[in-house]
């Protein structure tokens, strides 16, 4: 299968240290792949890199062999369409309330869409997520598991082709994350992509097609997940991985 996303030669650097080096990787098209390893070793980074978020100091980033930064407005606007991102801190807008937040990305992307379609898609989503709170309060006013069901929700809303997650469970209950692990499913039987950060093995284990293991900003280990089923002793060298 055709790659979506390729990082050739990707380096990163942030306050005079390099953070990503030399990484490269072809993310394959209704896919899963994981990006594990220790806290600091560039995941979050190389996501974000992958997503055209953060602009890599050498190397190449390229959706459907398209340069990401070099792409025409309109090609920006298809792929800021298709690929979503839940990020780490879930990364609501302060000044603007819940319904704000989940309807810009209607707004954007289908300004033809009539209000009474707009709203009710988001109910429709929330519905998905099990968020039913108020919609008029500011995301101050929600813990930071809710921030993440809204975080979620609003990356869902365009009902993305691609779609990062960076650790997307984490401040959730149980319960909560089962029902996002379980839309996460869901997005992957309709053929989508996802690339995805975690430090939780299970998830990496039950989820990922392919897992990309990171030591200092590198590409250490590249593993499938019938690999990772078949040998016990490297599914516990990458739990080992995951948790340090």
């Amino acid at each position: 299968m055709a790659e979506i996303v390729e990082l050739k030669d990707v380096s990163f650097s942030a306050q005079n240290r390099l953070i990503v080096r030399n990484f490269s990787h072809q993310f394959e098209e209704g896919k899963t792949t994981a990006l594990v390893g220790p806290s600091g070793s560039g995941k979050s980074t190389i996501l974000k890199l992958s997503a055209g978020l953060l602009v890599p100091k050498e190397g190449e980033v390229t959706f459907r062999d398209r340069d990401i930064f070099t792409m025409t407005q309109k090609e920006t606007q298809a792929f800021r369409r298709d690929a979503s991102m839940v990020f780490q801190d879930s990364a609501l807008w302060a000044n603007q309330s819940l319904y704000q937040i989940l309807e810009l990305p209607l707004r954007i992307h289908f300004p033809e869409m009539p209000s009474s379609a707009r709203e009710n898609r988001i109910q429709a989503v929330l519905r998905e997520v099990g968020y039913k709170r108020d919609l008029s309060i500011r995301p101050s006013l929600l813990s930071m598991g809710e921030q993440k069901l809204i975080a979620f929700a609003r990356a869902m809303m365009c009902r993305p082709k691609l779609l990062y997650l960076d650790e997307w469970t984490e401040s959730l209950d149980d319960s909560a994350a089962a029902r996002l692990i379980q839309l996460v499913r869901r997005h992957q039987r309709d053929n989508n992509t996802v690339i995805l950060v975690s430090h939780d093995f299970r998830i990496v284990r039950d989820l990922a097609d392919y897992i990309i293991m990171i030591l200092a900003g590198q590409l250490f280990l590249k593993l499938s997940r019938e690999q990772i089923q078949e040998d016990e002793d490297l599914a516990r060298y990458v739990e080992r991985g995951i948790a340090s």
